[in-house]
């Protein structure tokens, strides 16, 4: 059976049918039902980005309770990490063949499911094995809603107002999972930030038959690209796990060496098997699209640089400043709110300067807020040491979001939009991974140093802060220089 649809059974293509305006200059999201379904989708967005941050404020709190080593600990963020960008590519590609809407629903199943299971652990095991689940879950919900997205909103000025509010709520749910995170751990306890997916989980899975068509695909596994679905996952698993083990076991070390050297050949191996398949689990023709690579490689290098700096800002507060856990969350509520001016700005410039001015410039506007936060002092005050670089950063960060997210799915066909949208979010993944690995060397690097020479522990460490964020600078301004390829996409209808 053929793993393309026909515009005859497309729902993407036949709006009419499932209640979406016929005439292409009817505007999808001027009606209510596209409201409804923009704000469903990044209610599924929010969840997916939120979960990649809320933990960590109550990784404390976790091992206490649940007696974790500091080995162990590092697997409740990292866990989530490992499934979430290990299985996207398999989950983006499921979606375009199997059927949008159905993989939606079986992920925020998955995602609920394993939710509640990490939220009554009595052991570290079971959390671990929740957050897993938790990122297989997320792995098609994601891809899928993405792809359900730049198809339902197909004209240029709803396309770029859905992507504008997909990428703010990304943007957006990464700053306030610190808060929220900090809000539940020391008000109700650190399982609310597992059970509170569950009842937003509810509310979206019976809104998600009654909003968007049943977009029937292959029922049939059939000719499914079996080495290609082995050869991604495997080499992208272990390329996250050799990643997120690297500054623990040595960059040099010989365990490093080989995860990762395998992971680069399971890859190798994967674009070969590629190439030559007759049903490519991703057909490499997607590359063909003017400025995609160059799009998700902008993703990659800035996510390196911005996921890390929430990591070691949440560090510096928490273990140098001395703020409590809501506190340490709520350092982060100017982020929130700066990040959604940008997404609302960028949103309006697209149509008229297009993509490529607002991720370069956004890039480095993110680069000096991040610049500005490596001069963190040990005896640094949140008003004139914290807030003017986190303000800075996030008006980066907003147009960076909303310009990446526009330029990655411009041009792409309807029946391979899972499949730009899970690149997009392996990029993510793969890059936050690979920026913490990189600067958490870095800063230990610097502190063990520091403390070599005869420094208190605090200075030794704000010293290894300020060093990993001044890389995390450099990367963002190397994501700008990357930028200059991306196609210059003003959200044209595709």
């Amino acid at each position: 059976m053929s793993t393309e649809t026909s515009a005859s059974t497309d729902p993407t293509k036949a709006k009419s049918t499932a209640g979406m305006p016929a005439a292409a200059s009817d505007s999808f999201l001027a009606t209510t039902r596209g409201k409804l379904t923009l704000l469903l989708l990044c209610a599924v967005a929010f969840l997916d980005f939120i979960d990649a941050s809320i933990v960590n404020i109550a990784l404390p709190a976790i091992q206490e309770d649940l007696g974790l080593s500091n080995q162990n600990l590092q697997w409740v963020p990292s866990g989530y990490l490992l499934t979430y960008g290990g299985l996207m590519l398999l989950g983006g590609r499921a979606a375009d063949l199997l059927g949008r809407r159905r993989v939606l629903i079986v992920g925020t199943v998955v995602f609920s499911a394993s939710s509640l299971i990490g939220g009554f652990a009595q052991t570290s095991e079971v959390l671990i094995a929740g957050r897993l689940a938790q990122g297989v879950g997320a792995s098609m919900m994601l891809p899928a809603a993405l792809s359900i997205l730049t198809t339902s909103f197909s004209d240029g000025p709803d396309r770029n107002k859905a992507l504008g509010a997909w990428a703010g709520t990304g943007a957006f749910a990464s700053a306030a999972g610190v808060f929220f995170g900090g809000v539940l751990t020391e008000g109700p306890g650190w399982r609310w930030v597992m059970f509170v997916n569950v009842p937003v989980c509810l509310l979206v899975l019976p809104a998600i038959p009654k909003l968007l068509p049943n977009d029937h695909r292959r029922t049939s596994w059939q000719g499914f690209d079996i080495a290609g679905t082995l050869l991604a996952t495997g080499g992208l698993i272990l390329m996250v796990y050799g990643l997120v083990k690297a500054p623990e076991q040595g960059w040099s070390d010989t365990r490093t060496v080989a995860e990762l050297g395998i992971a680069a050949c399971l890859l190798i191996a994967f674009v070969i098997n590629e190439a030559r398949s007759r049903n490519p689990l991703m057909p490499l023709s997607i590359f063909r699209v003017k400025g995609l690579a160059a799009a998700n490689i902008t993703q990659f290098v800035a996510m390196s640089g911005f996921l890390a700096m929430f990591f070691f800002v949440t560090l510096y507060v928490q273990g140098i400043m001395g703020y409590s856990e809501i506190k340490a969350g709520a350092s982060f509520l100017p982020v929130t709110v700066g990040v959604g001016m940008a997404a609302g700005i960028a949103q309006a410039l697209i149509a008229r300067v297009g993509t490529r001015p607002l991720i370069v410039g956004g890039a480095l506007v993110a680069s000096v807020g991040v610049w500005m936060l490596s001069r963190v002092p040990v005896d640094g005050s949140y008003l004139s040491d914290l807030l003017p670089g986190l303000m800075v950063m996030s008006f980066g960060l907003g147009f960076v979001f909303v310009g990446v997210a526009t330029a990655a799915n411009a041009g792409v066909p309807a029946d391979k939009a899972g499949l730009a949208a899970a690149l997009m979010n392996t990029a993510q993944q793969l890059g936050g991974a690979f920026g913490l690995a990189v600067l958490s060397a870095v800063a230990t690097s610097k502190t063990t140093h520091q403390l070599a020479h005869g420094h208190d522990r605090a200075t030794a460490y704000t010293d290894g802060f300020q060093q990993a964020l001044l890389v995390g600078a450099f990367f963002l301004a190397g994501a700008a220089v990357v930028a200059l390829f991306v196609a210059n996409s003003h959200g044209e209808e595709t």
